[in-house]
């Protein structure tokens, strides 16, 4: 080989790498938009992960996320929304309710959309229809708001005695018309409800030391990311005031909680990331209705119920689905 030969040959395989690396599709990128925290949710992203990976992407090797997180700070939400449409992703998933759902329907009309609210993603203006969408948006609807009444028909179930019931809800505008619907069930389970408010770490302190002087018979917990967030500082305040409670997620009752009734948000999650997947591979938000999860689950902790020395009835503990002794 003669030396100009040689030069040719260790040039253009220097320049290969290069090339290669030019060749290369550029990583798919899922934008991760909520209005919570990391921490409390690292289970739910978890799920996440899970149903991408059913869907064939693997975070890291076929597909990368951009996670922006809020905080339980809601007017943030619209900032991050506009920084993932911003940075181009394929896709948007959304967590913690209707606000961040609703940031990213106002922040893109053709970025893809996979929502989890507890709403009623028609009557809140994200699809037009539960069997087709329309739009950019899909998702889950994990319900919260529908299954109050149910919750107050299980606390009086298991605490007939109670003569009213307290509701601690979140003090966010948005959530005030939820607030309404969720006293007007408890009135039609014939109790008295009384309303607390809390939207920061410390007015839920407060709002415990009024429940306290108040001596409501029961709790009932009203749905909202940020309380999901703070489920060990909301379980403990329970426990020391001597109030029962019933919550909607089972994380709750797994937290030391009295009772919990509602779906499974890490299964809620796989599915986005499976819908998340399907958008991936080319599938559009038109052709993939809404999934309406449909099993709910009533964790009851028995060491929470003896510590409050409450004898549940064994009507209520044998409809449980789960019993944490």
């Amino acid at each position: 080989m003669t030396r100009r030969e040689l030069i040719a040959f260790l040039g253009g395989a220097a320049a290969l790498p290069l090339a290669a690396r030019a060749q290369q599709p550029t990583m798919l990128v899922v934008g991760f938009l909520s209005s919570a925290s990391p921490a409390p949710f690292a289970h739910l992203v978890a799920g996440l992960r899970r149903g991408l990976q059913d869907a064939g992407f693997v975070e890291g090797r076929d597909v990368a996320v951009e996670y922006r997180w809020a905080e339980g700070r809601y007017d943030r939400l619209p900032e991050l929304a506009a920084d993932l449409v911003h940075r181009q992703v394929a896709v948007i998933v959304t967590s913690g309710g209707d606000d961040p759902a609703l940031a990213a329907k106002a922040a893109t009309k053709t970025i893809p959309i996979v929502f989890n609210v507890g709403s009623d993603p028609v009557k809140v203006g994200l699809v037009a229809s539960l069997a087709r969408p329309g739009g950019n948006a899909t998702g889950v609807n994990i319900f919260t708001l529908e299954l109050a009444e149910k919750r107050f028909g299980l606390l009086n179930d298991a605490i007939p005695a109670a003569a009213s019931f307290a509701v601690l809800a979140p003090n966010f505008p948005l959530a005030m018309a939820d607030v309404r619907e969720v006293e007007a069930a408890g009135r039609r389970v014939g109790k008295d409800v009384a309303i607390f408010h809390a939207g920061s770490e410390g007015e839920i302190d407060s709002a415990f030391a009024r429940m306290a002087q108040s001596r409501p018979g029961a709790l009932l917990l009203a749905g909202d990311p940020f309380f999901n967030g703070r489920r060990e500082q909301i379980v403990a305040l329970a426990a020391r005031h001597a109030i029962p409670a019933i919550y909607e997620w089972r994380e709750f009752a797994e937290a030391g909680g009295l009772m919990s009734y509602g779906t499974n948000l890490v299964e809620a999650y796989r599915l986005q990331g499976v819908y998340a997947g399907r958008i991936l591979k080319g599938e559009k938000t038109t052709d993939l209705p809404v999934v309406q999860l449909s099993k709910f689950d009533l964790v009851i902790n028995l060491k929470t119920a003896k510590a409050l020395g409450l004898s549940l009835p064994p009507g209520v503990l044998a409809i449980a689905d789960e019993v944490i002794e």
